[in-house]
This record gives structure tokens, C-alpha cells and sequence, in this order.
């Protein structure tokens, strides 16, 4: 149940065409729904604002498409999917409306194109290699309301492509900062922009990389205010938190 159902049901009650008993018992039926391999959550939106989102890795297609019925019954659309496979999306996508793409492995079940935020959301790799992360970022935005802008391929080695695109960036309400190697993307995308850096640190890179251990570590301590950090390779994480930034205020927008 979403904010806006919650108060026209409220509504209801106030007008008298609901009864302060039936009311109770619709949202007692709401909370959350228990499939046996998953209980799905149908107040998340309610609480936090963003639905749940399905986790595709270590589910079978099946437990997919049974936790994809369950929200759908209640109306859910924008439906995330994410670290899905292309064997389980060729499943999941011949029984449910899904936008698939394999470069990030992210899947949107009834995608509405629906923009809901009155930002945009900048988001910028340091190299081609990051755009699998990249793309799971954006995605996840796109699919959470947001505007969304790319600028890729502009990571250090060439500051001057970073630099060609430093007016983009200015006009963004948060910017996502992808990298491998070392990391220092953030550092110098946070040192340019008036906004919100979350940095995603990416496993591209070779030995001493560690698998983005190198790139984290360089992102946590950077000396550049107004960066923060989520997990190696998590674009889901940058691309919800971005969301979340660049919605609030918009209810009284």
C-alpha cells in the first residue's frame, strides 16, 4: 500500500463511505504476505518510500514469478529485479511485462516511464569497463522516477573529458561516481559539484586492484566533502540512494 492509498482510504473513513472497521481490516490484509520461500512486503513503500526489490540471485525463476504475482496483485508496477540471469530472465520476461538488460543483469517488470522527482541524477564512470555498474545505478533510478543523465569514460587518465562535461554535472541534484583501479574519480568529481557524491567502487582492475578493494578504500578516504560510499559493485545501492535524495521534497513540489 502507498502513501497516496493510505490517505484516500483515510479519506474515505472521514467522508463516511468506509467504515472504521473495514478500513482496519484492509490494512491488516496489507502488511505483508507469506508465500513460504518469501515474505513479501507490501507496506515497504508506505514506510520507506520505494517497494521491496527482488533479489534475483539464489532465487529460482519460479520464486521469482511468485513473488513478482504477489505484488502485482496489489497493483505494483516498476517492479526491480536485480542480479538476474539471462536463463532466469528468459523465464521471468515469458511471464511478466519485463525490461531486461544483460550488461547490468537488472530486469523492470511493468515499466511506466513514470518521473516522479524534480532532479536529475548524474551518473559517471571512470572507464568503459565500469558501465555494467554504471548501468545497474542508472537503471535503478530510471525505474524509481528519477531524470537520469550518463557521462562515461571520463575517469582520470584524461581529466579533460571529465571537465568537457563539468556543466552537466553542475545542473545535477546528486551524482553517482563509478571507478575501479584507484578510485580517485570521486575525489575530483566531489571537489567539482555543489551536490551529494555517492561513490561506487568497481572490482575493474588489475592485481592490487584486490577485486575494488583498493578502489573502496581510496573512496572512504577521500578528502573531498559531501562524498559518501556504498559497497564494491553496488549500483543498486547508489542508484536507490540517489532516488531517495532526489525525491525529498518533491511531495511539496
Amino acid at each position: 500500500m502507498e502513501k497516496q492509498e493510505m490517505l484516500a482510504l483515510l479519506q474515505q473513513v472521514k467522508q463516511g463511505e468506509l467504515s472504521p472497521e473495514d478500513a482496519v481490516l484492509r490494512m491488516k490484509l496489507e502488511p505483508f504476505q507469506d508465500l513460504g520461500y518469501a515474505m513479501v512486503d507490501h507496506h515497504r513503500t508506505l514506510r520507506q518510500g520505494a517497494q521491496e526489490v527482488i533479489y534475483g540471485a539464489g532465487k529460482t525463476p519460479e520464486q521469482i514469478c511468485g513473488i513478482l504475482e504477489a505484488m502485482e496483485a496489489r497493483q505494483a508496477t516498476d517492479i526491480l529485479v536485480t542480479r538476474l540471469s539471462e536463463e532466469a530472465a528468459a523465464i521471468v520476461g515469458a511471464a511478466h511485462e519485463m525490461d531486461y538488460d544483460p550488461l547490468c543483469r537488472l530486469g523492470v517488470v511493468k515499466p511506466t516511464g513514470r518521473i516522479t522527482a524534480p532532479g536529475t541524477i548524474a551518473v559517471v564512470s571512470g572507464g568503459t569497463s565500469d558501465m555494467p555498474v554504471c548501468e545497474e545505478a542508472a537503471r535503478t533510478a530510471e525505474a524509481m522516477g528519477n531524470r537520469v543523465v550518463r557521462v562515461y569514460d571520463v575517469g582520470v587518465a584524461g581529466l579533460h573529458r571529465l571537465l568537457a562535461k563539468l556543466d552537466i554535472l553542475m545542473q545535477a541534484r546528486v551524482v553517482i561516481a563509478v571507478a575501479g583501479m584507484e578510485g580517485a574519480l570521486a575525489s575530483v568529481v566531489g571537489g567539482l559539484v555543489d551536490c551529494p557524491v555517492i561513490a561506487v567502487p568497481t572490482s575493474v582492475g588489475y592485481g592490487a586492484n584486490f577485486n575494488g578493494l583498493s578502489a573502496l578504500l581510496s573512496m572512504l578516504n577521500s578528502c573531498a566533502s559531501g562524498v559518501s560510499v556504498v559497497n564494491i559493485d553496488n549500483g543498486f545501492g547508489a542508484g536507490y540512494l540517489a532516488s531517495m535524495i532526489n525525491h525529498m521534497g518533491a511531495s511539496e513540489a
